[in-house]
């Protein structure tokens, strides 16, 4: 299995890091899901990653944990 680093951007005003951080909590945990990452690989490749929203749902709805690859 290989590591990834996925990073989500937003643009936010506040006056600490600590209250950029609390609102892009916020914001996640009452607006919808972003679509685009950035995602870089072992070798520090970035790509960047736009989802399809129908198929990141249908994939969000299927447990994973009990694909034997996974164990």
């Amino acid at each position: 299995m290989h590591k990834f680093t996925v990073t989500l951007t937003r643009e936010i005003e506040a006056d600490t890091a600590e209250e950029a951080a609390l609102l892009v909590y916020q914001e996640l945990s009452r607006g919808p899901v972003p679509d685009s990452y950035s995602v870089a690989d072992e070798t520090k490749e970035t790509r960047e990653i736009k989802l399809d929203r129908n198929k990141a749902d249908e994939f969000a709805s299927i447990d994973h944990t009990a694909d034997p690859g996974n164990w």
